[in-house]
């Protein structure tokens, strides 16, 4: 073979690359600053893209690739990244997609998110979403949030994740990390657990399925704080996804219970920044104040994007809001922009 999957991983961390893509005839690509970038020209054989996948996987896990189809795992390169690795069958070949995930865990200052979620995170108890499209930075604000806390405040931190990605270290917080498919069977099945483990904060992966949410929802109320996240694209979205997961019977005690728990929900996208240095998040921050409990309740979830519009004292705005704020600062282009105002004009 050309390369290692070590090498090829390495050099994904030095690009600051956020995904490396193995498949069968196309050469290795990354991807850096939300651009598919090929690394050279020769491409890759079937049997290339198996020997890098045997490279990442242990016996039991080609096992499971054999049986099922794709497997999700985590890999680790000592002194250089983490990676986040899923390996799948496609058209009878092995693919292979393998997200960076830095060993430093970064601030939320570092990530310029709104101070608003230092709030949040030191909430008690209640329900904090984090939403978004797949690569929009999900998994690094719950961490930077989670890191948030473990700085400053004696808590029980139980992670529930597929695979485990940022890797924390005991501070003020103790924090246990259990990862789906080797730690626990499942989201429901974790979480149902962890209920039982003495949280004071308990992170769920991924909201998948009627029994999680169920459970996210009780675990808010009986005095934890629970951090999750959804693949909607507003928080209006998301909390109608929520609800709508539920048969019609119950949705009226779910939109109660809901507007009880809620804490806030911030979706986020990744764009890239003018000067090349890298992406930087928009935001859409949604805090449950009085008002928008009664929207929940009330059945008009559509009136919640005039709510982030008059409440940016609480800490509120509009994903649209947060984009024209970045343009006019000058970090991100107006062609960045347009995609998400179409009404934008040329600075």
């Amino acid at each position: 073979m050309l390369f290692t999957i070590n090498e090829l991983l390495k050099k994904a961390y030095i690009s600051q690359a956020s995904d490396l893509h193995l498949t069968v005839d196309s050469p290795p690509v990354y991807r850096i600053n939300g651009n598919l970038i090929l690394n050279g020209e020769e491409v890759l054989t079937r049997n290339h893209t198996e020997e890098l996948a045997r490279e990442l996987l242990s016996e039991s896990d080609w096992d499971r690739l054999m049986n099922e189809g794709e497997i999700d795992t985590s890999y680790s390169i000592k002194n250089v990244s983490r990676y986040r690795i899923n390996v799948y069958h496609q058209l009878g070949n092995i693919g292979i997609v393998a997200r960076v995930v830095p060993q430093a865990i970064p601030s939320l200052e570092q990530l310029q998110m709104p101070t608003v979620l230092q709030e949040l995170a030191l909430k008690s108890q209640g329900l904090i979403l984090v939403t978004g499209p797949t690569g929009s930075g999900k998994s690094t604000t719950m961490a930077a949030m989670i890191d948030y806390v473990n700085q400053r405040k004696s808590k029980h931190v139980i992670t529930l994740e597929d695979p485990i990605e940022f890797v924390h270290s005991h501070k003020k917080s103790i924090i246990n990390q259990r990862e789906v498919g080797t730690d626990t069977q499942s989201f429901a099945n974790g979480l149902r657990s962890a209920l039982r483990q003495d949280p004071d904060i308990i992170l769920v992966g991924e909201m998948r399925d009627h029994t999680t949410i169920s459970t996210a929802l009780t675990a808010a109320e009986t005095g934890h704080l629970v951090l999750a996240t959804l693949h909607t694209n507003s928080a209006a979205q998301t909390i109608n996804r929520i609800i709508d997961v539920f048969p019609p019977h119950q949705q009226a005690q779910i939109r109660i219970q809901l507007a009880s728990v809620l804490t806030g929900v911030i979706s986020q996208r990744l764009l890239p920044r003018t000067d090349g240095s890298g992406r930087i998040a928009a935001t859409e921050i949604l805090v449950n104040l009085p008002a928008v409990g009664n929207l929940i309740r009330n059945e008009k979830v559509d009136q919640i994007p005039n709510v982030l519009q008059t409440n940016r004292s609480a800490g509120m705005h509009t994903l649209e809001m947060s984009i024209t704020n970045l343009l006019t600062n000058g970090l991100i282009q107006n062609e960045v922009a347009k995609e998400f105002l179409p009404g934008v004009g040329d600075y």
